[in-house]
């Protein structure tokens, strides 16, 4: 197995696919957990086989899912994510007013979907032992950086990352994780009461 990644750059066709939430969960299920039929993943997504098949080949239309050929029948139609990860560079739409909605749509899911992934964290807390307690982080830091400064140290921590990455060995943990870097507006709000 290679070990090199292949990420896609989302372009204006595959953000609009991906501006569903059930499609964006279906991609994310193959891309993490890896191949399955419409069947599997409509058990773990809480709908029909139809929906989930139906929302599969919109996917593989725009070439973010395939069909895995080494799995199978003519009955049975397994399928894979396309690539490792995507990259999406909201400079690329925010000025088109075409994509505003597929945009937001996608951005305000993958937050949604973050939000989830740590609120289970929390919940199952209990569940993990006190050294993975130990090993997790759900912090916060505010930063006073220009927007190079900001980039340079996203790619840093991106190359951070990919120094971890390696398939699974026994005793392995699957692990999120998620980090963010964006502005954060310091104006104060206008007074409503004044003119």
């Amino acid at each position: 197995m290679s070990s090199e990644r292949h990420t896609r750059q989302l372009d204006a066709q595959t953000l609009r696919a991906l501006a569903h939430p059930l499609r964006m969960e279906l991609l994310d299920l193959l891309t993490i957990d890896g191949p399955a039929t419409a069947t599997g993943l409509a058990k773990r997504v809480g709908e029909s086989s139809g929906t989930t098949s139906w929302h599969l080949r919109q996917l593989a239309g725009t070439g973010l899912v395939v069909e895995d050929p080494g799995r199978g029948s003519k009955r049975e139609r397994w399928w894979r994510a396309a690539q490792d990860s995507t990259r999406m560079s909201a400079a690329d739409f925010v000025h088109d007013p075409h994509m505003a909605g597929p945009l937001m749509t996608f951005l305000h899911q993958l937050v949604d979907r973050r939000y989830r992934e740590q609120a289970q964290f929390v919940a199952e807390l209990p569940r993990w032992s006190d050294n993975w307690r130990d090993s997790s982080t759900l912090s916060s830091t505010q930063l006073s950086l220009t927007a190079d400064e900001a980039r340079r140290m996203i790619q840093e921590i991106e190359a951070v990352i990919d120094q971890y990455r390696r398939p699974a060995a026994p005793g392995d943990e699957a692990v999120i994780a998620h980090w963010a870097a964006f502005p954060r507006s310091t104006a104060a709000p206008e007074d409503e009461g004044t003119s």
